[in-house]
């Protein structure tokens, strides 16, 4: 049967249940606005791997979980599946002009049959790497071309091309900060405030290829 999560105040979601985690695992990107119809089943992969983390585990609002920003073309998406194509983890980095050098890696889920398996770590160097990948495109974009440049992603090949920097900042849940901060980040201010429900924390690593 498929998993049927109902927290008090939402629909039913009906997830396939995750049973197990078949190596190896695979990581991929997608940009939000990106209309190509082979990109369907990766932001599928993506829905279940939120709705059934944040709604059906932590009763994060529906309304509020899937937003106007998952579609931007600012917005680069990440997700992990199994050999088998299974949906495992999923991501998504926020990029503003106004802030250029900074990030935000938010909407981090690994859902509960992979947790444990370090999957997390993984799914946080990707997002790292493809924050990495935007900061050399927007310091160099000639290298890769207009239409790469305006993707912001690299060309085949190009991901290790010149030099980059970039901080990556996100807003933590309080029983996660452990994770990050293994995962080499610093609180910021300390200062918490709730989001969904949930409290929170700002923290950021500043990145660079060596990193």
């Amino acid at each position: 049967m498929p998993h049927d999560p109902r927290p008090i105040g939402h629909p039913p979601l009906r997830i396939e249940p995750l049973l197990a985690v078949v190596e190896p695992i695979r990581f991929f990107t997608a940009r939000g606005d990106d209309a190509d119809p082979a990109v369907d089943s990766l932001r599928s992969g993506l829905a279940d791997v939120r709705l059934e983390v944040f709604v059906g585990e932590q009763g994060v609002p529906l309304a509020q979980e899937i937003d106007a920003r998952d579609f931007e073309a600012t917005t680069i998406h990440v997700l992990a599946a199994g050999a088998d194509g299974v949906p495992l983890a999923a991501a998504r980095l926020l990029i503003d002009s106004a802030h250029p050098g900074q990030v935000h890696l938010g909407r981090l889920a690994v859902r509960r049959a992979a947790r444990g398996t370090g999957l997390g770590a993984r799914m946080v160097a990707a997002v790292e790497q493809a924050a990495l990948d935007h900061a050399a495109v927007a310091a160099s974009p000639a290298a890769y071309g207009e239409s790469q440049a305006g993707s912001g992603m690299p060309p085949d090949g190009a991901a290790g091309a010149g030099p980059a920097a970039v901080t990556v900042v996100l807003s933590a849940q309080e029983q996660a900060m452990g994770f990050y901060q293994r995962c080499g980040y610093r609180v910021l201010t300390g200062e918490r405030y709730l989001d969904a429900g949930i409290w929170h924390q700002d923290m950021a690593r500043t990145l660079t290829r060596r990193s």
